[in-house]
């Protein structure tokens, strides 16, 4: 690769494509932008020298970022061990939809949300299969399978062999392998619109008809807004607790929106966002819900 330039012009453009390969490792938005922000703070930190020693100083802040990545993912086993009830991933909006629809939308600074593209590869289902994995293995799994970076290149990032990381990714393979294929948008986009009108009018007969007899729900409040701790298992026990919920929610309107690139359940009141919900869907049926509530992982969808 040919030189590149070393100041702004040089690596500025880079922020994008690494904030895109943050999040999926990390799953956090305000975690994928320090580690971006991290990455850009070090190599304004190398001696000029050095700088134009590099030969591409994209692959250089790849590295960097994917090795901050992968000490933060080391960390967070840790912390999400005193983490209160279940751990989600920070869900993302699809900007465009609030805007059509009279959002405030954004002010100041660009969000670092607005900078990720929306694909398969940040779906809820596929984040929550990462979760599953080490953090070598997500570093090599995404790298390689996602953003298509040689094994050499990850090798530098990881510490270890180019032959030792293709295994790496290829046990993280496995694991999304054993997932369901994806539903077409348009029948999910269905499925959730049913379970939004059977939970607007308490149909508890209705939801149960829309959820897989073995469907999981999984909720994050963080301890810091009231929810379940544990997942809610069972097609007829999730409907009777969104019933109840909606029997205690007077005020909170359900809007259907993209959550991280594929239909879901966005419930707000006053116009402030209070859950984003992800659906998996599987031959017409949810088979898995996972509800966000912890506020400061809402923050993308606060505009107003």
């Amino acid at each position: 690769m040919g030189s590149v330039g070393t100041g702004t012009d040089g690596t500025a453009g880079e922020r994008r494509r690494l904030i895109n390969v943050a999040y999926r490792l990390l799953g956090s938005v305000t975690e994928a932008e320090d580690a971006v922000q991290d990455a850009y703070a070090r190599w304004y930190g190398l001696p000029r020298s050095r700088q134009e020693e590099i030969r591409s100083p994209g692959a250089w802040l790849t590295t960097v970022t994917g090795r901050i990545c992968l000490d933060l993912l080391g960390s967070a086993r840790a912390r999400r061990e005193r983490y209160v009830g279940a751990w989600l991933p920070e869900p993302l909006p699809e900007r465009s939809e609030w805007d059509r629809a009279g959002g405030a939308g954004p002010t100041g600074p660009a969000d670092p949300a607005d900078q990720i593209v929306l694909d398969e590869s940040v779906s809820m289902a596929f984040l929550v299969v990462l979760e599953s994995m080490t953090p070598a293995e997500r570093v090599a799994f995404v790298l390689h399978d996602v953003f298509r970076y040689p094994f050499a290149e990850i090798a530098g990032v990881l510490g270890r062999t180019p032959a030792a990381c293709k295994q790496l990714a290829a046990s993280a393979r496995r694991r999304v392998g054993a997932a369901p294929a994806p539903v077409p948008a348009a029948g999910r986009a269905e499925v959730v619109r049913h379970v939004k009108e059977a939970w607007e009018s308490k149909d508890v007969a209705a939801l149960v008809g829309l959820l897989d007899p073995a469907a999981v729900m999984t909720a994050d409040g963080g301890g810091m807004v009231g929810t379940v701790l544990r997942p809610v298992e069972g097609g007829a026990r999730i409907a009777q607790y969104m019933a109840a919920i909606a029997d205690r929610a007077p005020g909170l309107e359900l809007l259907e929106r993209s959550v991280n690139g594929v239909p879901g359940l966005v419930a707000q009141r006053a116009g402030v966002v209070m859950t984003v919900a992800a659906f998996d869907v599987s031959d017409g049926r949810v088979t898995r819900i996972w509800v966000v509530r912890n506020p400061e992982k809402l923050r993308p969808w606060a505009w107003s």
